[in-house]
């Protein structure tokens, strides 16, 4: 499989894989992390989850899986939204499905969205599972991006759908300016302002940049199997919403 420069960026030193500090920087974090998410982006980042869980209302999905669902918001969300009769979550930061659980009980939603702890490029459920999958601003915490896409493509049932939200790098230049000195210099400042962990935010800055996104993280889609693949980028391109088909035979 091939191994992209994001794969090898980590949050700390390098001691440790990938995985393990991405692990413990959401562990840090997630007190405060769907607080730092809305303050950051003014906001913004809901209607991208929006439109992003819009995009499964045609295909009417029973069972869902939310690959890095954090504190669950694009679960609760998407209940909200499509109504499916079961939303699972798998996350690798233990804290963060704590906080999770908790928004998902204040919702009266425990017996329709359960959260485990689980890994995208090994996910514990058979294969043909799932009538759709989606996954917010995870895939480029993935240690190996290939085999998290063809892992995410095996629990899928032919025919459904995986919607990607990720950020990605403007194009216009003025855009690509303010967007490149606001995610090196101010959200890491704003960060450590909150008393939040600034390396946190100096990684999502660096794994933003490293990510091959656009036409290339569609290449990754198309290589490992799926179809009918498309990207749309929003807000003058700071992020992109993907999606895939699994084939029918």
């Amino acid at each position: 499989m091939t191994e992209f420069s994001h794969d090898r960026i980590k949050p700390f030193s390098e001691q440790g894989s990938k995985k393990e500090q991405v692990s413990e920087m959401f562990d840090h974090i997630a007190p405060r992390y769907d607080f730092m998410n809305r303050f950051l982006s003014a906001g913004i980042d809901v209607s991208w989850r929006k439109k992003a869980i819009k995009r499964f209302q045609k295909d009417n999905p029973k069972i869902l899986l939310d690959v890095a669902t954090g504190t669950a918001d694009m679960s609760i969300m998407a209940m909200r939204i499509l109504h499916p009769e079961k939303i699972i979550g798998i996350d690798i930061s233990e804290k963060m499905l704590e906080i999770g659980r908790k928004k998902i009980d204040k919702e009266g939603l425990g017996t329709k969205i359960e959260l485990f702890s689980g890994d995208g490029e090994t996910i514990n459920f058979p294969k043909d599972s799932f009538d759709g999958v989606m996954v917010a601003f995870g895939v480029r915490n993935f240690e190996n991006l290939e085999k998290g896409m063809a892992e995410i493509l095996r629990v899928m049932r032919p025919g459904s759908q995986l919607i990607v939200l990720e950020f990605s790098k403007p194009k216009l230049p003025g855009v690509k300016t303010l967007y490149n000195f606001y995610m090196g210099v101010i959200a890491p400042q704003m960060a450590k302002w909150f008393n939040q962990n600034k390396k946190a935010y100096q990684y999502l800055n660096e794994s933003a940049k490293a990510f091959p996104d656009r036409q290339l993280f569609i290449d990754v889609l198309n290589k490992t199997g799926y179809s009918d693949t498309s990207f749309k980028p929003l807000s003058l391109g700071i992020c992109c919403i993907y999606s895939g088909r699994k084939p029918k035979t």
